[in-house]
């Protein structure tokens, strides 16, 4: 999603009872995108923030977390996938796929968005270039947000395929 698209997520979770802003807090009055999710390799386009005031119950905080992920869903479905997300994530794999490559698993079941590109980011670095990180994620944004932070962070989207639990989302490093 970019920038203006955060607002549309902003104005959905509105129409559901909840105030969010756009943007980070350190940048609040301007669109630049956050530094601090730059510095950290995650999408920093597009994002929400939530604040919890003094007082919130845990049952606010479910209620929320019940509402987000069909907000998100629906948002997402209006606006289309990111670009290249779309055909990548078909579930055909591109490349070799030899089984000799050197590979990393990164096990992210029951983690929500944005966790598992989080770990993915923290962790391409010690995978040798050209070899192979997967994320095992059962988190339905994975399969929009993965390919949308490999399309922004120059490395090679493969593919996905069903895993035990979830899905496995295959990435190739570049350098």
């Amino acid at each position: 999603m970019c920038i203006r698209d955060g607002e549309t997520l902003l104005h959905a979770l509105d129409r559901e009872g909840f105030s969010v802003s756009s943007g980070s807090s350190c940048t609040s009055s301007t669109l630049e995108p956050s530094h601090v999710l730059r510095a950290m390799g995650v999408l920093s386009e597009g994002n929400v923030r939530v604040s919890l005031p003094r007082g919130t119950t845990a049952e606010e905080v479910e209620d929320f977390l019940r509402v987000l992920p069909e907000v998100v869903r629906s948002v997402r479905d209006r606006l289309g996938a990111p670009t290249g997300a779309a055909s990548s994530a078909s579930g055909a794999d591109s490349g070799s796929d030899s089984g000799s490559e050197e590979e990393l698993v990164v096990d992210s079941l029951g983690k929500r968005c944005p966790i598992p590109v989080i770990e993915l980011a923290k962790v391409i670095g010690d995978v040798p270039v050209g070899g192979l990180v997967t994320v095992l994620s059962d988190d339905e944004a994975a399969r929009l947000d993965i390919p949308a932070w490999c399309e922004m962070r120059s490395q090679e989207y493969v593919g996905e395929r069903p895993a035990e639990r979830g899905v496995a989302y295959r990435v190739r490093r570049r350098a």
